[in-house]
């Protein structure tokens, strides 16, 4: 594989005269993979947004702006309306799960930098061309339906990379905190997504799809620019993994530079990832934690995705003290949902990194959110204030495990200690996890789209089935770790600080 060093890069170091050191180059990776994919939520929010534009209730009839479009839009108005918008978003979702297996085993053996720039400008072009539609009054359901399945397929591009290369930069100390607070792109891209998508949205809900779509492509001209993929591209030893590993590390800087950095003029002499071959997908299912942190993440996102891309139409569809809310105020609202997932995306990875304990932490999460759905559903319309509070602890508990599975349980598999550093696995274990998990995640809101037509109880009664199946698919795990704990307590395990902050079957011997 030939890599070179970012264009970005290169032309900083010559009007600075100088490189920066390691923890700047950390710094920076944590930036703009947070930013990519960012952009990458930010392009799927808007299809929840316009729901209720495209297939408006007789509710939502009388509350939408006078420019929007009021008797829907062919041809997902009328009562099979919100079946085809559920087909549209399981188009997109199914070739996301099916390109992910594709897309995370050549992550390990291309340029991840080209493959997410390319990735980005393909996903902007197409979300923008969905929201062309508008523009030039298409009504054809298979234009639509093309057009989320080609964004999806260029979507696959973005999380099994952008793990990888964070996996590249930093080890296993805190990395359950560090990417609990890092996985926050998705709830800050879910949020972003859905206020841009509602403030144009009286403008023609095209634009709703547009901006967003622009601003990928800008976020992917930053990508092949500055983001340096791997250590070895900017002059340092591929074998970082030291104690320095951390944002917060104990050696100074000065250290790491000195342990870390290779002359700028040895680039060529680089090696490390550049010779470890990659592996296959089923031997990466099984190493062993794989498969069933994949299958309860197929649950998780179900229920995850499910509030993605149906809780904006369900909040116009839902009385809330006494009153309808507005496209617009339902697409708002919707970002507390969001704002919880930021809470317990950073909670879930503190909680797993002090016990050790990744799948405790999952499943508890999870069998935790299944009382908190009821609640919402049950007492979210008795008033705003009830409806809002519930909605952030319910997204704390649904987005937690979420976020930590396919964060620190994805990184910490894919550099498991049966690997031997020999090969790499990074971007193929990532895949394999998330891919199975977009499965579910495109199973729900499709399931939704018809389910929701009989009454959302039936909708919430699916959600809350999910969490426990979710949860009790980790249950050997969570067996494993507990019975590691009562003949190591937990009270000895900190103490050491050699040790990694990860599950015993997540442990990488060194």
């Amino acid at each position: 594989m030939n890599r070179t060093t970012p264009p970005g890069i290169l032309l900083i170091r010559t009007l600075r005269g100088k490189d920066w050191n390691l923890q700047t180059y950390r710094y920076i990776v944590l930036l703009i993979t947070f930013i990519a994919y960012t952009c990458y939520h930010a392009t799927r929010k808007p299809s929840s947004i316009v729901k209720s534009v495209l297939c408006p209730y007789p509710n939502t009839k009388k509350l939408t702006s006078s420019k929007l479009i009021t008797h829907g839009w062919i041809p997902f108005d009328g009562p099979e309306g919100t079946s085809r918008l559920g087909e549209i978003d399981v188009a997109f979702l199914a070739c996301y799960a099916m390109g992910m297996y594709i897309a995370g085993h050549l992550g390990d053996t291309v340029d991840l930098r080209l493959f997410l720039t390319i990735g980005m400008l393909g996903s902007g072009a197409f979300v923008g061309l969905f929201g062309m539609g508008y523009f030039w009054n298409v009504h054809e359901f298979w234009f639509y339906l093309v057009m989320q399945m080609i964004a999806g397929m260029f979507q696959v591009t973005g999380w099994p990379y952008v793990v990888a290369v964070l996996g590249n930069w930093f080890g296993k100390r805190k990395r359950g905190l560090i990417m609990g607070i890092w996985n926050a792109h998705t709830s800050v891209g879910n949020i972003s997504g859905s206020l841009i998508a509602a403030s144009v949205l009286e403008y023609g809900w095209g634009w709703s799809f547009i901006v967003p779509g622009v601003l990928i492509v800008f976020g992917g001209i930053i990508v092949y620019l500055f983001l340096a993929a791997y250590p070895e591209d900017v002059g340092f030893d591929g074998n970082i993994d030291t104690a320095a590993s951390d944002l917060m590390p104990n050696t100074t800087v000065d250290d790491v530079d000195e342990e870390a950095h290779v002359s700028t003029k040895d680039v060529g002499s680089r090696k490390g990832s550049m010779n470890r071959k990659s592996i296959g997908l089923v031997e990466a299912c099984m190493i062993p934690g794989v498969m069933p942190f994949a299958l309860c993440l197929f649950f998780a996102k179900l229920v995850a995705y499910t509030f993605l891309y149906w809780l904006p139409f369900y909040l116009t569809q839902t009385e809330i003290g006494g009153e309808y809310l507005s496209v617009k105020a339902a697409g708002n609202l919707s970002t507390l949902f969001d704002v919880g997932g930021i809470v317990g995306g950073i909670l879930a990875g503190y909680i797993s990194d002090k016990l050790s304990a990744r799948a405790i932490t999952a499943a508890s999460f999870m069998y935790v959110a299944i009382p908190c759905m009821y609640l919402y559903r049950s007492y979210g319309s008795v008033s705003m204030n009830a409806n809002i509070a519930l909605m952030v602890v319910t997204g704390l508990f649904v987005n937690g495990p979420y976020a930590l599975i396919t964060t620190a349980v994805s990184a910490d598999l894919g550099t498991h200690h049966s690997l031997r550093g020999d090969s790499r696995a990074l971007a193929t274990v990532t895949a394999i996890i998330d891919g199975t998990g977009s499965i579910g995640a495109a199973l729900g809101p499709l399931l939704t789209g018809f389910i929701s037509t009989r009454g959302w109880d039936g909708v919430f009664i699916m959600l809350t089935l999910g969490a426990f199946i979710a949860g009790l698919l980790l249950s050997r795990l969570v067996i494993d770790e507990i019975a590691e704990k009562a003949v190591k307590p937990l009270s000895t395990g900190p103490q050491n600080s050699g040790a990694p902050a990860s599950q015993p079957l997540l442990h990488e011997e060194r």
